[in-house]
């Protein structure tokens, strides 16, 4: 991996830091270190590599990623908006660098790859790389997704042959079928999906009889939830992890 050679100014700016002259302003004041070396030149070149390079900003320590690709433990509760209408926003677990990275020459911060409801918990991938955020999202990927279903009633082989045979949402006329789909327990079920339709799961179990009172989403593509990754938590994806994505 090289190493890119960037301003000062310019690389906490990509980070999220705020504005340029605000930026600016920071590294003048002398709130800014590279490793343990506090800068006062914002025009002074850094070479910058991408989950190596530690700065610090006002206190706050910070690594350099040329790209943000995370994994969030989503908890219930929170929407996947930055406007929400109930609930607080899933932004609000991120720190406020994440919220505010530059994009398109806005502050526009990282995206959630696909929205869970407010009361569905679990794995939430977020990201600024509009390239990666369009594949993992595109229908043509048929990226699986699995979920952890509790269900209201008892499940029965037949609700599952169903599920896995296809059922129509009003939606739709074409039937829409899980990519895997069994029973775990008596009222929870293991559903595999590579569509992301408008509330899917919930759509997909009212039509064959039953109904969800709680969902998890485990996986995206061969990515898991870490098991000690608890709710509200976020983390940088690794090289390792990403490349199960890529």
């Amino acid at each position: 991996m090289l190493a890119l050679r960037m301003r000062l100014d310019q690389l906490i700016y990509s980070q999220g830091f705020g504005t340029r002259r605000h930026c600016a302003a920071l590294i003048g004041a002398g709130l800014v270190a590279v490793g343990a070396t506090v800068r006062t030149d914002p025009a002074v070149e850094i070479a910058a590599l991408s989950g190596v390079t530690e700065f610090t900003v006002e206190g706050q320590t910070w690594r350099f990623h040329e790209r943000a690709y995370l994994l969030l433990h989503k908890p219930g509760g929170y929407e996947c908006s930055r406007r929400p209408s109930a609930w607080p926003s899933v932004y609000n677990l991120l720190p406020t660098p994440l919220r505010q990275r530059p994009a398109g020459g806005k502050a526009l911060g990282v995206q959630a790859l696909g929205r869970l409801d407010q009361d569905t918990t679990g794995l939430l991938l977020l990201s600024d790389d509009g390239h990666f955020i369009h594949r993992l999202n595109s229908p043509r990927r048929h990226v699986p997704k699995v979920y952890r279903v509790t269900t209201r009633h008892r499940l029965d082989p037949a609700q599952i042959e169903r599920l896995l045979q296809g059922v129509v949402l009003d939606d739709d006329p074409r039937p829409v079928r899980a990519a895997a789909a069994s029973m775990v327990g008596e009222r929870h079920l293991q559903l595999t999906l590579t569509e992301g339709k408008y509330h899917q799961v919930k759509r997909m179990v009212a039509a064959v009889g039953n109904r969800v009172e709680a969902l998890h989403r485990s996986r995206i593509g061969a990515l898991d939830l870490p098991a000690d990754l608890l709710p509200g938590e976020w983390r940088w994806l690794t090289a390792g992890q990403l490349a199960l994505l890529k």
